[in-house]
């Protein structure tokens, strides 16, 4: 009810009652505060600097979940490339190596994008995912190079 009149996040807010402080997530009747009590709200900079580090850490995992998903994206069309020049050699046709030396170097790029992107639990095994799908495509490049020489 305070944030609202205080424009202090509710996570900020420290309660003295008696002087002595009052535990944030307890019920005010449970803790013995009768009507009219006078209690002192204070502003705890120790719990608003963790809840803007939460905060930092949370918008870092956001923005390394969007990269990964956007180098996903990418390497998804770069796949379709890949799949093309690997029909034409399935079916006994040669491919022009600078397209092949083309899609592999658009796909290190990628790589190494996705090595660029620090990230932990969940986004990191997508990112994982994701380099291993990449080496996958850049074997297969390799091994159509190979049929095609």
């Amino acid at each position: 009810m305070m944030s609202e009149k205080t424009g202090l996040h509710h996570e900020d807010q420290k309660v003295l009652y008696k002087g002595k402080e009052m535990d944030s997530k307890a019920f005010l009747d449970m803790s013995g505060v009768k009507d009219r009590s006078k209690l002192v709200l204070l502003e705890d900079p120790d719990a608003q600097a963790k809840r803007l580090i939460e905060q930092r850490r949370a918008d870092k995992a956001h923005r390394a979940s969007k990269s990964v998903s956007r180098i996903s994206l990418d390497v998804d069309k770069l796949a379709t490339k890949v799949s093309a020049l690997e029909a034409i050699v399935r079916k006994g046709g040669k491919v022009v190596e600078a397209d092949v030396v083309a899609l592999t170097e658009a796909l290190m790029t990628e790589l190494v994008k996705l090595d660029a992107i620090a990230a932990d639990g969940e986004v990191k095994a997508q990112r994982r995912l994701q380099e291993k799908r990449v080496q996958k495509y850049v074997e297969t490049l390799d091994v159509i190079r190979a049929k095609n020489a």
